[in-house]
């Protein structure tokens, strides 16, 4: 879903936005229709910021459902614009564990507390980390690309995981622009 994301949205996209994205592609029905639970926002730091979906409405990707009476206040609504959402897989059961799952890459307390990039970063450096291994190995472009980033600022953001703790090390090959890590904490 990240990599599909980083395609479908616009590449000035924001990591806030992003990662909003990526929980409502994640929890929305066989309608493209979400409800976040403001728990989940509060829980990625995201809670009172209105510009994120601002910025997802201008790009035409969702409107948000306006509050009526019978709309419960401890949600938001919205509808997704992006049809091919619907043909992603896995189905909605993986969709859902995959949402929270992700939901808990990004809250390490020391990540979150460094903003929405880092947490994004976390998010793209756990799901490309092999499940048992002891380090992980992405392309720099295509981590740079699912995080919203020019290449030459993904350093300064893994720097700040490994300062977090989130990354034991980590560097570039030179040659082969592959970015390797080796993990710190670990996300369940």
């Amino acid at each position: 879903m990240l990599s599909y994301l980083a395609a479908a949205l616009p590449a000035d996209t924001g990591a806030a936005a992003r990662l909003l994205a990526l929980q409502c592609a994640l929890r929305m029905d066989a309608a493209a229709n979400v409800q976040l639970p403001t728990g989940i926002l509060r829980g990625l730091r995201l809670g009172h910021y209105s510009e994120p979906w601002q910025e997802l409405e201008r790009a035409r990707w969702l409107s948000r459902i306006p509050e009526t009476p019978e709309v419960d206040t401890a949600t938001v609504a919205a509808r997704l614009f992006d049809a091919a959402l619907l043909t992603q897989s896995p189905a909605r059961p993986d969709r859902r564990r995959a949402a929270d799952w992700a939901l808990r890459a990004a809250r390490p307390a020391r990540v979150a507390a460094g903003g929405p990039l880092p947490q994004l970063a976390a998010v793209c450096l756990a799901a490309y980390t092999p499940p048992g291994a002891g380090n992980g190995l992405t392309e720099v472009d295509r981590m740079a690309r699912d995080c919203g980033l020019d290449p030459f600022a993904l350093p300064d953001v893994l720097d700040q995981l490994a300062t977090a703790g989130l990354l034991a090390s980590w560097n570039v090959c030179p040659d082969s622009g592959e970015l390797r890590w080796t993990p710190g904490i670990t996300v369940r």
